[in-house]
């Protein structure tokens, strides 16, 4: 990712970010330096203390996979088991057979992060094409996946 301008956010931005992700993740966002990237393929990218934890998902502010490892969040999260692990970690969607549980206010269209069951970390983040209560199943294609471990935004550094 090349990146086409960095500036420093203002305290009222950071204030508003940390604001939305509580509201959404039941997170903390703690750091001393918050600076924004834009990068030349769109988006931008928060760097929080110099790790890139937050990114612009089609314009919404939520957490990297990075940022979901750093501060595990509360809410919006789905869990897959062993067997979607290799899926989701390079890139699939997230299908419902490999899903053991999601958080039941999750609505379609919610940006949600994808985390293993067995030691919780965050492999994707996705946009939920269903309710949660309907996110466990037998069959059928459930969040579209976003961004996850090993692509261009989980390798950025800045």
């Amino acid at each position: 990712m090349e990146i086409k301008s960095r500036y420093h956010l203002r305290s009222d931005a950071i204030g508003e970010l940390r604001e939305s992700l509580a509201e959404q993740l039941g997170i903390d966002l703690d750091g001393d330096r918050f600076e924004s990237v834009e990068t030349v393929e769109g988006g931008d990218v928060v760097l929080v203390d110099g790790e890139p934890l937050v990114a612009e998902f089609d314009g919404e502010a939520f957490l990297t996979v990075a940022g979901a490892n750093a501060y595990p969040p509360e809410r919006r999260v789905v869990t897959v088991d062993a067997g979607a692990i290799e899926f989701v970690s390079n890139g699939a969607d997230i299908m419902r057979p490999g899903i053991v549980a999601a958080d039941e206010e999750i609505a379609t269209g919610d940006l949600v992060v994808v985390a293993e069951q067995t030691h919780g970390k965050a492999l994707a983040v996705g946009r939920a094409l269903v309710n949660g209560p309907e996110l466990t199943g037998e069959e059928g294609r459930v969040v579209e996946s976003l961004h996850h471990v090993g692509d261009e935004l989980f390798e950025f550094s800045a």
